[in-house]
């Protein structure tokens, strides 16, 4: 399998595949120090390349085709997931995936975007952008969960919703606006994690919930930066400059009060280390689903209103006269 580098990754790539070519080659006392030592310094680098990571290079990074997808972490931190499939009104639609399942031992529903690893998969998955069938069968696991008391746990990873004529036709917007307002109603704990994109609508349809947590290298948009790019600037090619300028890096979003929590992934990403990132997320989402079992549904509910009510802070620049 070809595995992708970008090109902040390259000189990191490098160093790695060298000290490996020593070991290949050298046994001695002397060269196992200097290995160790090469080690270091490359686990150093690594730390500190990726700490100072601009906007433009965590989007590479959240959108890296070798970086986990839902059904990854599914299986790292559910027992018994059982996947349900359609929306009972049209088809099933492989870009969401959902289903029953026990975390630490308790029954959650669990949903989330789905893309895939090839392009034979992303044809079957849609590239992870859901169609209205999508969003409906998500409402149908939550109006599950809802009904028999069980936590929702959503993730949420998509360049955005699907945008051709057919899904138009069978109601977009309107399967996003009625996601956004049953996630506002529903009576138990919810939660979202943004896992690599979180792109538009599309992403916010599951992404209405008491807790939003977001992987450190995980972005959240309004708009892509391509499609920002395109509008503002009638350039596709500006998008770097978008990036900079969207304020979706999980640190911004974490300032601006939409992320409740920056959950670490392995150095290098998640892509490097599926076992250590999944096992940040666990103990994250073991706190966050006590906490919020501990309240009352009308606090659940008051909190969550709360929340979203607090969202989109103004500022007044300058006054006319």
């Amino acid at each position: 399998m070809t595995v992708k580098i970008l090109e902040f990754e390259r000189p990191i790539v490098e160093l790695e595949r060298q000290i490996q070519e020593l070991k290949r080659v050298s046994a001695t006392p002397e060269m196992s120090l200097e290995i160790t030592r090469l080690e270091r310094q490359a686990a150093q680098i690594q730390r500190e390349r990726f700490a100072s990571l601009s906007p433009w290079e965590l989007c590479q990074l959240a959108k890296h085709p070798d970086r986990p997808y839902t059904l990854d972490y599914f299986g790292e931190l559910l027992t018994e997931f059982t996947e349900l499939r359609g929306d009972r009104r049209f088809a099933d639609d492989p870009a969401i995936v959902g289903g029953l399942a026990r975390f630490e031992g308790q029954p959650i529903v669990a949903l989330g975007h789905q893309k895939g690893r090839n392009t034979k998969e992303n044809l079957y998955r849609n590239f992870g952008m859901a169609r209205p069938e999508g969003y409906r069968k998500a409402q149908r696991l939550m109006e599950l969960a809802d009904r028999f008391g069980l936590p929702v746990l959503c993730l949420i990873d998509t360049t955005g919703a699907y945008p051709g004529i057919g899904a138009e036709e069978r109601g977009q917007s309107e399967a996003i606006a009625t996601s956004l307002e049953l996630m506002m109603r529903l009576r138990v704990p919810t939660i979202s994690l943004v896992i690599g994109e979180g792109g538009s609508g599309g992403a916010l349809a599951i992404g209405v919930t008491d807790r939003i947590l977001m992987l450190e290298h995980a972005v959240y948009s309004v708009i892509s930066p391509r499609g920002c790019a395109s509008i503002l600037w009638k350039d596709a090619e500006a998008e770097r400059t978008a990036a900079e300028q969207l304020r979706m890096t999980a640190h911004d979003l974490s300032q601006l009060g939409i992320c409740d929590e920056i959950i670490p992934e392995a150095v290098g990403g998640a892509h490097r280390g599926l076992t250590v990132t999944a096992a940040a997320i666990q103990e994250s989402l073991r706190r966050h689903f006590a906490a919020l079992r501990a309240l009352t549904v009308e606090e659940r509910l008051a909190q969550r209103y709360g929340k979203y009510r607090r969202m989109g802070h103004l500022e007044v620049v300058s006054e006319s006269v």
